[in-house]
Order: C-alpha cells, then sequence, then structure tokens
C-alpha cells in the first residue's frame, strides 16, 4: 500500500530539470550532467579494476609454467602473435590431390557430353540458327526449264511449306490424311518458343563442356610440371588453351 502511495505522489511531482551551461561558460563546453558523470565513474572504475587484477597477475605469476600454446606464439612489437603452420604435404601427396581433381572435372565433362547427345537426339538441330543453312541444288538440262522453275510444283508440296527443312508433306499426303498436331498460331509459337528454349539450353551446356575440357587441360599441365624432367615452355597459357611445354626425351627402363 505504501509503496503504491509513492509511486502515485512522484506521478504528481514536479519534473526535476537540470540547466544548462551558462552564456558566459559555453567556451568550456556542454555542462556535464549526473547522467555523464556516471557514464565516466563506470569506465574509471571498470579500467582500475582491470589494472587491479593485472597486477595481481604479475605479482603471483609463476616463472616456470609452462603452456602449450607458448611453442605456437610468439611476442611481436609486445603483442603476442600466433605462428601460422604450414601443411606439410609429400610431393606424391599433391599429386595425387591434382588427380583427384581431374577426375571430378572430367566426370563433370562427360556428364554433360552425355547430355549434349541427349538434347541433340531430340532436337535433331533441324532450325536451328547458329547451324549452317543447307543448301539444295536442282540440275536442268535446258535455260527454258530454269526459267520456268517453281520451288513448290518441283517438290509437289504446298508453297507456304517450302521454306520447313522438317515436316514437309507433299500435296497428295495433303488430300488423302488430316493435319496432325497443332494448326493454330497460338501454339506453332509456343512450340517454336519452346524448341529455342530448348536450343539455348544446348548452347550453354556445349560451352559449359568446353570450358570444363580446358580446366581439364590446365590442371593436368600442372600436375605434369611436377616432374623433374627439364622442359621447355613452347606456348603461353590462354583463356582458352593450357600452356604447352616440350619435355626433354627420356628413356624409361
Amino acid at each position: 500500500m505504501a509503496a503504491a502511495f509513492r509511486k502515485a505522489a512522484k506521478s504528481r511531482q514536479r519534473e526535476h530539470r537540470e540547466r544548462s551551461q551558462p552564456g558566459f561558460r559555453k567556451h568550456l563546453g556542454l555542462l556535464e550532467k549526473k547522467k555523464d558523470y556516471k557514464l565516466r565513474a563506470d569506465d574509471y572504475r571498470k579500467k582500475q579494476e582491470y589494472l587491479r587484477a593485472l597486477r595481481k597477475k604479475a605479482l603471483e605469476k609463476n616463472p616456470d609454467e609452462f603452456y602449450y600454446k607458448m611453442t605456437r606464439v610468439k611476442l611481436q612489437d609486445g603483442v603476442h602473435v600466433i605462428k601460422e603452420t604450414k601443411e606439410e604435404v609429400t610431393p606424391e601427396q599433391l599429386k595425387l590431390m591434382r588427380t583427384q581433381d581431374v577426375k571430378y572435372i572430367e566426370m563433370k565433362r562427360v556428364a554433360e557430353a552425355k547430355k549434349i547427345e541427349r538434347l541433340k537426339s531430340e532436337l535433331h538441330l533441324l532450325d536451328f540458327q547458329g547451324k549452317q543453312q543447307n543448301k539444295h541444288v536442282f540440275f536442268f538440262d535446258t535455260k527454258k526449264e530454269v526459267e520456268q522453275f517453281d520451288v513448290a510444283t518441283h517438290l509437289q508440296t504446298a508453297p507456304e511449306l517450302v521454306d520447313r527443312v522438317f515436316n514437309r508433306p507433299r500435296i497428295e499426303t495433303l488430300q488423302k490424311e488430316k493435319v496432325k498436331g497443332v494448326t493454330n498460331q497460338t501454339g506453332l509459337k509456343r512450340i517454336a518458343k519452346e524448341r529455342q528454349k530448348q536450343y539455348n539450353c544446348l548452347t550453354q551446356r556445349i560451352e559449359r563442356e568446353k570450358k570444363l575440357f580446358v580446366i581439364a587441360q590446365k590442371i593436368q599441365t600442372r600436375k605434369d610440371l611436377m616432374d623433374k624432367t627439364q622442359k621447355v615452355k613452347v606456348k603461353k597459357e590462354t583463356v582458352n588453351s593450357p600452356a604447352i611445354y616440350k619435355f626433354q626425351s627420356r628413356r624409361k627402363r
């Protein structure tokens, strides 16, 4: 009850405000308030406690004490620095690690090559934009036949289907059988878009397979350079090809 009364009394009491720095003392900076003093005093006490603890630790220090960390730490400009430990790797172990890297890259390259072959078998590369355009040459005996030549009539197909390199049925087939598959323009555009997407995927996979092949060659070259046989660099390394070295011929038993 008394605590509740005390809180109620504090809620109605006048707010205590600390004065600011007087005008004639402005050149001395801000007037320190109690909260500022509290922070400064706490910081001072914390530093004194730290110095007291260090002084006690120095007085109670055992000159014969030893820690295993002392073998890995050295004093440099008054600061303890941990020495970097070098990994001991033998040439045989390093060559084995390089071999594992080559095997992994080669495995990824073979997987990409298989995916490329599967995509090629599905798409047949019939209307691929990057593919070189095929030529169909017709031979005639006279100039009159050349002047009267019509591609659609000669191929016995509709004029709208002349530009096609696949699925180009003859007029007889169109008259006998119904047109199978999508015939409206919307469906044809959608199929063409999907086909182009597959071709883009194929192009990306071909580029990736080439990059993996170059990486595998570069790793294999670095692995071969570990051999102590005398060698001469013939060609510098480029982005698309590894460096070429000529090794001294040596007879093996």
